[in-house]
């Protein structure tokens, strides 16, 4: 399972990209369970948070769905900060936004 995510907003307004593959990992079946509970509690369209408040993307094998602070539940807050610590850091989107990678 490959799980991107995509922090935006906050105070700095500054992107955050990253995306793990669960392939080789251990607790593979964990970070699945995980990936499941917070797709099944976002939207698909954006929604609003709080100003200054993060808002989230989180594609889990190509279906992306939106959530933000601070309404995350338990699942996403943990699979939001799996991905982020742990994934592999990707470049900032491009202009105009999407789910590819600038210069791709």
């Amino acid at each position: 399972m490959r799980i991107q995510v995509c922090r935006s907003g906050g105070f700095t307004g500054q992107v955050l990209r990253a995306e793990l593959d669960t392939a080789t990992r251990i607790d593979a079946p964990h970070v699945h369970a995980l990936a499941r509970e917070a797709v099944a509690g976002a939207s698909r369209a954006p929604g609003f948070g709080v100003p200054d408040g993060y808002h989230y993307e989180i594609s889990v094998d190509g279906r992306t769905v939106h959530c933000a602070d601070p309404r995350l539940t338990d699942s996403q807050r943990e699979l939001i900060s799996l991905i982020l610590h742990q994934g592999i850091e990707l470049p900032p989107l491009s202009p105009g936004g999407g789910w590819f990678a600038a210069g791709a």
